[in-house]
């Protein structure tokens, strides 16, 4: 299996560029429902958030328990939390829910610059202009290509923000936030893996990958 290197941490202005272009190259690919359903995505889990008598306190549980987690399973295993069933999951993000659960701050608790705290302030606030979840699709699209199994380099704070402000440049220019776009093409990406849909024109994209999920 061929090892694909690493985005950079610190791309070029012209790499940036070619990020927002494929971003929007994606974007361009969504149906009327896609985009529907991207754009509902966060109003609806902020919703779910709202279960836990605050939003702001169930985003917190909700991103805190998403780690490798589906998200009726994300959603379940904060439902069992919040009834004092706490369980399921790493010790280390039961140990989060557990401070969220106790009264401590959501932003206190999660890694706020990456994944799992970007994905509380999404669900927390939906309408937040500056907040974006970059997970493994996200980085494919601007990569061009499906890096599977690989390694990303996510927890890599620079290399995670320069794909996360393509985001932002790109959702700008369509007229939108950038979580409602990168929740429609998370759902691009995702229907293109489940029904192995080929792409024209946008490499890598095509046949249907073991992370498809």
């Amino acid at each position: 299996m061929v090892t694909l290197a690493l985005l950079p941490t610190r791309p070029t202005v012209d790499e940036s560029a070619v990020y927002v272009e494929r971003i929007i190259e994606m974007y361009a690919m969504a149906t009327e429902e896609q985009i529907e359903a991207g754009v509902g995505w966060y109003p609806a889990a902020h919703l779910i958030a709202e279960e836990f008598g605050d939003a702001r306190r169930g985003a917190g549980i909700l991103a805190a328990l998403s780690a490798n987690k589906g998200w009726s399973d994300n959603v379940r295993l904060a439902r069992q939390a919040f009834r004092g069933e706490l369980g399921g999951h790493f010790a280390d993000a039961l140990a989060k829910c557990r401070a969220i659960l106790d009264g401590q701050d959501p932003a206190e608790v999660l890694p706020m610059s990456i994944k799992t705290g970007q994905f509380f302030l999404c669900i927390a606030d939906p309408a937040d202009p500056e907040a974006v979840v970059i997970d493994r699709h996200a980085h494919d699209i601007v990569a061009g290509m499906k890096f599977g199994h690989q390694h990303r380099g996510l927890g890599n704070i620079s290399r995670y923000t320069s794909i996360a402000d393509a985001h932002r440049q790109a959702a700008k220019r369509l007229g939108m936030v950038a979580s409602q776009l990168q929740a429609i093409v998370w759902t691009v990406v995702t229907d293109i893996g489940r029904n192995s849909r080929k792409l024209t024109g946008v490499p890598g994209w095509g046949t249907k990958g073991d992370d498809d999920e």
